[in-house]
């Protein structure tokens, strides 16, 4: 396998939260960020110094809603126009406005001045966030990785992912289907009680997107069958409609709309996530929030279900996907082995409930971690791309699938499909067509991508015109179009013109996409904003950050240090207590012996651990160890461990 170069990191890139991990000390580590927390906040904060990305942005949040930015993915590859994105701006405190080539743009205050900022340059800040936190922890640069996106984003939100990645300074070796990262860490959880084949269906309901995919797993070989979802379902529209409750609530009660004010509907949000997840461990929970709107308290409560009867139509969505993906796999929910839940909101109940009821009672998989598996399961593959897995993972082998279909228009608008979906990658496919008219001058070639029968309906991916056709009769199979897609899910289009032999491959439409000069550009910016977020880190006390951190790092280190000694030296007492019990008339000779050893041994413990200097005399003489000494502080005093 060829070696990639340096260390390579797998990151989750989440709607609502991100998670990164690498491979080392064979095994997947879980990275922490500043505060702790092995999972972070996709979100980012502006203010009149400096910008905030991840805890410290949502703490801010209620005070700051205007330039506060969450849920940014959900704009990706996306146009302005787009239903989907004209229902979220509704719900959104922050403002969002059409862009040059209908690309949203996002409208923040940044020190005083107004900007606008692409989702692809958010996201990006969230991706070297991931990336920082990977560097402190390794102590080493970090370039390369693997990057998690949802089963069904198109070519143009996968292009989007990897301009944010350009923008962060990271090179994506290959983008990873979440629910494939799932499986992963699901087959090498089980890998000891996984006999024979296995199909395994993996759930995977997030913040933003619901993915469902079919995988059959036999020893370290991971294949696809099939793939199903939603991009745009999960934990944020259960939020939405507690937040349209209580406002309607509210206006009910009190005779007024506080969709008016963007902090009050921040402040209003932020309550009800937090309780739809208390919902998901009891049955009913407050809210009580002071000064809601124009000095008005507001205090209610709502039960787990009063929740589900909000979200009901929502949740039986939720399902559609395991049908169409047991459908399009061709397989009865009887031969599933496993159903493996993945993403925050497959902890609500109903969801579980639902689920169980679909597959006969089956028992849900709750072994991995619904928050960590994606990124366990892509820095596994960014540890075998970058050669640094040992056999352990080196023959593992995904064989993943295109989530669409993938053709070209041929004559009245037609979407004639060359690449169906779910067709094992890599791959390459070749489709033969005659010419419509005698003596055709030229050609167009436009591909597009999608389920719809008609071209207008699906996502063109780009166009370009063949000219020079040889002249020939109508009817004769001249030209042959090539899809090629290779293992990263790359798409490369060519065509070729037999009787002339001229080929062209595609170039695809640019359009709303950054080109090589935006990307050093939006990098460069990237490390200015940076710089200007260290100076000013110093301003306000990074020296006392560090000394913080380092109080706490050796604090915590000497107390595991300190019990790890009073276990040694409380285990030698012990023993000596032993032979006491069972030797009460000894000799004195034997008695002044067994003294002299358990002296020597709690000396040698305490001058191995904080030098010779450390331990106190206890074989006698003037610094004698002794119960006054203990009493005053003034030597080791041993105590009894917990």
């Amino acid at each position: 396998m060829e070696k990639n170069g340096g260390i390579a990191i797998g990151i989750d890139l989440g709607t609502k939260y991100s998670c990164v991990g690498v491979w080392q000390h064979d095994q997947v580590e879980i990275i922490p960020n500043e505060h702790g927390n092995r999972t972070t906040p996709s979100c980012v904060a502006f203010t009149h110094s400096d910008h905030l990305i991840g805890d410290a942005a949502v703490d801010q949040a209620a005070l700051n809603p205007l330039n506060t930015i969450f849920d940014s993915k959900r704009l990706m590859g996306r146009r302005y126009s787009d239903p989907s994105v004209q229902s979220d701006i509704s719900l959104w405190p922050f403002k969002v406005v059409s862009g040059p080539n209908e690309k949203p743009m996002i409208v923040i205050t940044y020190k005083g001045e107004a900007k606008q900022f692409t989702a692809e340059e958010i996201m990006s800040m969230v991706l070297r966030k991931m990336k920082e936190m990977a560097e402190a922890y390794l102590g080493t640069a970090v370039k390369n990785a693997v990057v998690t996106v949802t089963t069904f984003s198109n070519s143009f939100q996968r292009q989007a992912t990897k301009d944010a990645a350009d923008i962060a300074g990271l090179n994506v070796l290959r983008f990873i289907n979440e629910p494939t990262a799932a499986a992963i860490a699901y087959g090498l959880d089980k890998k000891a009680t996984i006999v024979g084949e296995k199909n395994v269906l993996i759930y995977d309901l997030g913040g933003g997107t619901l993915d469902v995919s079919l995988l059959t797993i036999e020893e370290n070989i991971f294949e696809v069958k099939a793939t199903a979802g939603d991009t745009h379902l999960g934990g944020e529209d259960f939020n939405n409609r507690l937040v349209n409750h209580f406002v309607q609530e509210f206006k009910r009660k009190c005779k007024k709309d506080l969709t008016r004010n963007a902090r009050s509907l921040r402040r209003l949000r932020t309550y009800c996530e937090s309780a739809k997840r208390t919902l998901s461990y009891t049955v009913k929970t407050a809210i009580e929030i002071d000064y809601l709107y124009e000095g008005i308290d507001f205090c209610t409560s709502i039960t787990r279900t009063r929740f589900e009867e909000l979200n009901m139509d929502l949740f039986r969505k939720c399902m559609e996907p395991v049908e169409k993906c047991l459908r399009i796999a061709k397989m009865d929910k009887g031969t599933i082995h496993d159903v493996v839940l993945v993403g925050g909101s497959t902890r609500i109940p109903k969801i579980q409930q639902l689920l169980q009821e679909f597959f006969n009672g089956k028992e849900l998989c709750k072994s991995i971690n619904p928050d960590e598996s994606v990124a366990y399961g892509a820095a596994v593959q960014a540890a075998i791309l970058s050669g640094e897995a040992n056999e352990k993972v080196q023959d593992l082998l995904l064989l993943d699938v295109t989530p669409l279909s993938l053709g070209m228009e041929t004559a009245g608008g037609v979407m004639t499909v060359i690449v169906p979906r779910n067709t094992r990658i890599p791959t390459k496919k070749e489709l033969f067509l005659p010419k419509r008219e005698d003596n055709e001058p030229a050609g167009l070639i436009q591909v597009f991508e999608g389920e719809r029968t008609r071209t207008r309906d699906n996502i063109m991916l780009g166009k370009f015109e063949l000219s020079t056709i040889s002249h020939s009769s109508r009817g004769v199979p001249e030209i042959t179009v090539c899809f090629d897609i290779d293992e990263k899910g790359v798409l490369d289009v060519s065509v070729v013109e037999k009787t002339t032999g001229q080929t062209k491959k595609i170039t695809l439409n640019n359009k709303g996409r950054f080109s090589s000069k935006d990307i050093e550009k939006l990098v460069q910016e990237a490390e200015m904003y940076k710089a200007e977020d260290e100076e000013q880190k110093k301003k306000v006390g990074e020296k006392r950050i560090r000394a913080k951190n380092a109080l706490e790092n050796f604090a915590y280190g000497m107390k595991k240090t300190i019990r790890d000694v009073k276990m040694k030296v409380y285990n030698a007492v012990e023993q000596s207590v032993q032979w006491l019990d069972g030797n009460q008339s000894a000799q004195a000779e034997e008695f002044e012996y067994k003294l002299k050893e358990l002296k020597e041994k709690c000396n040698f413990i305490i001058a191995k651990t904080y030098g010779p200097g450390a331990a106190p005399n206890m074989a006698g003489g003037k610094d004698k160890y002794n119960s006054s000494a203990c009493a005053s502080g003034e030597g080791f005093k041993i105590e009894e461990v917990d």
